[in-house]
């Protein structure tokens, strides 16, 4: 027996199947909006998108038109997205499996020494957010076998939402960027085990605001976890900001403290892991190519890990012995945590 939320459904997709096909019958052209947007979800990036997903996320007054993907044999890539009426866009997603196309994107998030801002996926996605609100995963690639360096293949997607997009709607944007990361590991033949979009709805993050700073005591479950044990003096009213999960190829815990009465005086660390052989540059003197001072680094699923410290100047209570202290927790926590060996420092 079909309950009363399933039939309702059932009855939606009739009528929507019948004007289909009313509207292919006269003529073959596909008239109403509503008709062209359902088609243009079903069809785009694989067909694989959750509908209902995708309407959440279109604004009342707007309407999907427009469809594309493209396969490239030669390039290992793979790109789809789809755009409202006047062209203007509503998510585009490039995925890459080449080496070379990797450390290009990774080259233009993390510029210079590699602290740039970004916010973690939610439920340990393997990815995260960064300041510009685009979203980058990098998944395994089993089927694909190891490049020329002997190096297992691996899967960089990136997924971009366009500026009119609901970003309100608690999970929507998170359950259709892990459809779109799954569509393209089918189309290139990764052969990962698909993702499983967040449980909990979830908003999406602006990363290009002031991050959420808590407590250092709300970090305790978090990948940033081991501050709290860290003994950072009291004086500062510490707090952290916590841009890392346990699965991302990078994250950053971001500790903050204030002394006086104004944000002039505010002072911090910045704990930054990356993952893949792509970060060996971020850790490297720019001057001579050697590894630069409080960094470390470490062997993680046959590839190079590196950890690396940005701290203020004249820290109360906190001096070099102590930095390179808590760059040792938060390293050794790191790799624990992952599962990486050879864990080695640069001070």
């Amino acid at each position: 027996m079909v309950g009363a939320t399933g039939a309702g459904t059932m009855r939606r997709w009739v009528k929507v199947s019948v004007a289909v096909a009313v509207v292919l019958a006269g003529g073959g052209y596909v008239a109403e909006p509503h008709v062209r947007e359902w088609m243009v979800i079903r069809n785009a990036c694989g067909g694989t998108l959750p509908r209902d997903a995708v309407e959440r996320l279109v604004p009342e007054d707007s309407r999907l038109e427009s469809e594309e993907s493209r396969r490239t044999e030669g390039l290992d890539s793979y790109s789809c997205g789809f755009a409202f009426e006047g062209g203007d866009r509503f998510v585009a997603m490039s995925a890459y499996t080449r080496r070379d196309d990797q450390d290009r994107e990774f080259m233009r998030v993390f510029p210079e020494g590699g602290f740039s801002a970004q916010a973690p996926l939610p439920e340990d996605l393997p990815g995260f957010t960064d300041d510009y609100g685009t979203t980058w995963l990098r998944l395994p690639c089993p089927d694909l076998g190891k490049d020329d360096n002997g190096r297992a293949r691996t899967l960089l997607v990136r997924a971009t939402m366009g500026r009119d997009i609901r970003t309100e709607v608690p999970g929507a944007a998170y359950r259709t960027t892990v459809a779109l990361a799954n569509s393209a590991s089918d189309a290139l033949g990764c052969g990962t085990e698909p993702l499983k979009a967040p449980k909990r709805d979830v908003p999406l993050i602006d990363v290009s605001e002031n991050p959420e700073t808590v407590p250092l005591a709300e970090a305790k479950g978090t990948a940033c976890e081991w501050v709290t044990r860290a003994g950072l003096p009291e004086r500062g009213n510490w707090r952290i900001a916590v841009h890392a999960n346990n699965a991302a190829p990078s994250g950053m815990c971001d500790l903050s403290a204030q002394y006086g009465d104004t944000s002039d005086n505010d002072t911090g660390l910045a704990f930054a892991s990356w993952y893949g052989d792509w970060s060996n540059r971020l850790a490297a003197d720019d001057n001579n190519g050697e590894r630069r001072p409080m960094t470390a680094t470490a062997r993680c699923d046959g590839e190079a890990a590196n950890y690396a410290l940005s701290a203020s100047d004249d820290i109360p209570g906190v001096g070099e012995a102590a930095k390179r202290r808590m760059l040792k927790e938060f390293a050794a926590d790191e790799v624990r945590r992952r599962g990486c060996s050879d864990l080695t420092f640069r001070f």
